[in-house]
């Protein structure tokens, strides 16, 4: 009997002592963390970094980390759109709803995406997707005034990694049917922070004037955007993705456990396989995501001013809403590994459904 008393004595001590570590555990890894919700702003046909940002958008949305909401568009082409529904598909979220803009800039094709939305094997479409019409997509606008109006206050993150010309119009705005708020006060209610690939602020490209091409493409948005926009924004500078660069030993060998990879086809046709590519966008996408996971540093805050001719300049200011990306050299290999695998991770769609 008094064994037995023994025993009962030690196992509901090591219950509570296990209750106590569990306890701890959990409480210095913190409570779980809702998903960013995110909107992505893209001149998707113009680079390759467009739908290798969007793909690992959707392998931090397989790993709930994030809650893609919207895709927007901003390069006036009939094949942006659709390429967007297709890469969307192929990674499971056919039903994210994607705007386009309307009188916006570079019309052109570029070098992938009437390839890839075109593509056909034995007479089907070998990326299937669901705008086969793209004048029926929302104008980009709208759709955003829809969507920031349905989430609660202070939530959503925006990535911004083309022209600046669905924001702007953004904030010019009037109130409507979707929100009493005009653009601006419905981004300063709903968004907490726009992370944008944009500028250019190391001091070799300042001395030398470089003006960016997501800026110079559209001035007059991008100086309302960095003059008018009501929240911090972190801007990811050209010299942030031209340091890191995407390795085209992954695109030859990580994107083959299917026939036809979307991602590896569009690099092929805009970059080649024998090249790397910069990852300026990508960079944008992975502060909005894991801004606290030592991947970059920050500049201190400031005011990034744009120029008439398009050329950006940082002013520091204690008071000031903005920041940008700074990396170094241990840096620049963690985010390049990380990138790879987020880049080349199997769509949820494709992976084998777990037996436990």
């Amino acid at each position: 009997m008094r064994w037995e008393k023994l025993f009962v004595g030690w196992f509901m001590g090591g219950v509570v002592w296990m209750a106590i570590w569990i306890a701890g555990s959990l409480a210095a890894e913190g409570p779980v963390r809702e998903p960013v919700r995110l909107i992505f702003d893209t001149d998707i046909g113009n680079d390759v970094d467009d739908a290798m940002a969007l793909a690992v958008i959707h392998a931090l949305a397989d790993r709930g980390e994030c809650q893609l909401l919207a895709v927007t568009v901003t390069k006036d082409n009939p094949y942006a759109g659709p390429m967007v529904s297709l890469l969307n598909t192929f990674y499971g979220r056919p039903e994210v709803p994607i705007g386009v803009v309307r009188s916006g800039k570079t019309p052109d094709d570029g070098r992938y995406l009437r390839q890839l939305v075109t593509a056909e094997d034995e007479g089907k479409p070998r990326y299937p997707h669901q705008l086969t019409n793209p004048q029926s997509a929302p104008e980009a606008t709208q759709l955003l005034r829809r969507i920031l109006a349905s989430q609660p206050d202070s939530t959503v993150v925006m990535v911004q990694v083309g022209f600046s010309t669905n924001l702007a119009r953004l904030l010019d705005s009037p109130p409507d049917a979707l929100s009493p708020l005009d653009g601006k006060a419905l981004v300063e209610k709903k968004v907490r922070l726009l992370s944008v690939m944009a500028g250019a602020f190391s001091e070799d490209l300042q001395h030398r004037r470089f003006r960016e091409f997501n800026v110079v493409t559209d001035v007059p948005s991008a100086k309302k955007l960095f003059s008018q926009w009501p929240t911090p924004i972190v801007a990811s500078g050209f010299e942030i993705g031209r340091a890191i660069q995407y390795p085209a030993l992954s695109i030859r060998q990580d994107y083959r456990y299917v026939a036809h990879h979307p991602l590896a086809e569009a690099y092929r046709y805009y970059r080649g396989l024998d090249h790397d590519q910069p990852t300026y966008d990508l960079t944008s996408v992975l502060y909005a995501v894991r801004p606290d996971r030592g991947y970059f540093d920050l500049s201190p805050p400031g005011w990034i001013r744009v120029e008439d001719d398009g050329f950006t300049r940082f002013e520091p200011a204690p008071n000031g809403r903005h920041r940008y990306l700074v990396v170094n050299q241990a840096q620049i290999l963690r985010v390049q590994e990380a990138f790879c695998f987020l880049c080349s991770q199997p769509p949820r769609t494709l992976r084998p459904a777990s037996t436990h």
